[in-house]
């Protein structure tokens, strides 16, 4: 029997993927690429955005035509947040929401046995328990994603994610530590640890525990030469931890900072909790403790009552701080937030034109972020070989540079001193 995967959105998904694969490779499953024939597709589904559910039906329609005796399995926030929805497209045989992934097998099973559609979707809003879906043999032997915490208690007024994932809830911090110390006995360099909102990690466990005393115990473990974490709350950057984790030998000076305007009035109907002059004070003290830092965020146009005024207020706060990369998202009304019944919703143009006026700058932040490393030699974790060349190989410095360099002899999982020859729009090419 062949599976095929899809995965859209974060990366707690990617680790959630590769944690159901490794179940089907236990029941003699083939792992296939999605765009092959195969006999079961699951797709993991992401409803940030109105593209996300999109995707999401583009990709049954896919399976559907590539087998149409297939199993479909629809997995995920979308299927969390529209579960009778998914349930009625053409071909789908398995709905399951977000905290019960792990059931995939299980359900599998009963359509092959009894031919019957399975909707298995459960709240979530007050289920605080953590789905531990352990990885024991990780595909890729080089960067692992390690899901630590799920759920979010936020509820910013745009987005849909508290009601598809639920309260906060975070892993054991044994079950933490223990697979850090498998990875690394298993070869890995680096280990991503992953959340939904990562900086609530410990608020719901017993013993004082907190992202930062994770960071300081697994910045120990030996073998593992580093440690990333995904998108984070600037707040948690507060109250001294910029000085105590600028300690942290193996933390990667790499921290995706999520912004979403830099106009205060915009952030208050956004709910989010700070204000631009703490966001710029915590960049501030990041780059006066770590020289080498890269912040990059996200930022979201066309917010509902977002004036030309805010707007601009948003680009010149962007254009002062100088961030290494913006990833720019036009506003996509969701329904179910308070953003969707706010008066003055934008025009579909307006949106375009202030998302290109910050991919512009994103492409000079970013090159000039780049250009200030030519000439110096930075560790360069490599992933992979390009599929297009003999002799080039891709990978990641620690403060998530991509570099491509060309070198005669394999590359592909070393972290290796690579010289930065020069900026080449969004990635660096280097010498070995």
């Amino acid at each position: 029997m062949k599976v095929g995967f899809a995965t859209l959105g974060c990366r707690v998904n990617q680790y959630e993927t590769e944690a159901m694969a490794e179940k089907f490779i236990k029941q003699n499953y083939n792992i296939v690429k999605f765009e092959d024939f195969a006999d079961v597709y699951v797709i993991n589904t992401c409803t940030v955005t109105n593209m996300g559910d999109k995707k999401s039906r583009q990709m049954i329609h896919r399976a559907k035509r590539r087998n149409p005796n297939a199993i479909i399995a629809v997995v995920g926030c979308y299927s969390q947040i529209k579960p009778e929805e998914i349930s009625k497209i053409d071909g789908v045989d398995i709905v399951l929401g977000t905290r019960n992934k792990g059931d995939i097998i299980s359900s599998v099973n009963k359509v092959l046995t009894y031919n019957n559609k399975v909707v298995e979707v459960k709240g979530v809003l007050k289920n605080k328990v953590f789905e531990d879906l352990k990885i024991e043999e990780y595909q890729d032997r080089i960067r692992a994603f390690l899901k630590i915490q799920d759920g979010c208690n936020r509820f910013c007024s745009y987005c849909l994610i508290p009601f598809a994932r639920g309260g906060v809830c975070s892993r054991s911090p044994q079950n933490v530590i223990d697979e850090v110390k498998r990875l690394a006995n298993n070869g890995f360099k680096e280990i991503v640890l992953s959340g939904i909102h990562i900086a609530s990690y410990g608020v719901d466990l017993d013993g004082n525990w907190d992202l930062l005393k994770m960071l300081e115990i697994l910045d120990t473990v030996e073998g593992i030469e580093r440690i990333r974490i995904g998108s984070i709350d600037p707040q948690f950057f507060s109250n001294g931890v910029v000085h105590r984790i600028s300690s942290l030998k193996k933390l990667c000076h790499h921290f995706h900072l999520s912004l979403q305007s830099g106009c205060d009035e915009t952030l208050r109907r956004m709910n989010r909790k700070y204000t631009t002059l703490e966001y710029s004070s915590i960049v501030n003290d990041l780059r006066k403790h770590m020289r080498d830092v890269s912040i990059t965020t996200d930022v979201i146009v066309g917010f509902p009552g977002e004036t030309e005024e805010e707007f601009n207020k948003t680009y010149n706060f962007l254009k002062r701080i100088k961030l290494s990369k913006m990833h720019i998202f036009k506003y996509s009304q969701r329904e179910g937030t308070k953003a969707a019944n706010m008066d003055n919703q934008i025009d579909g143009k307006i949106k375009d034109i202030r998302s290109k006026r910050l991919i512009k700058l994103n492409d000079i932040n970013e090159e000039e972020f780049i250009s200030r490393f030519k000439g110096k030699s930075l560790d360069v974790l490599y992933e992979q070989k390009l599929n297009n060349t003999e002799d080039e190989y891709e990978g990641y410095t620690s403060n998530y540079i991509k570099v491509i360099s060309k070198s005669s002899i394999n590359l592909q999982g070393r972290i290796i001193s690579t010289e930065i020859l020069r900026s080449n729009s969004d990635h660096a090419n280097g010498i070995v």
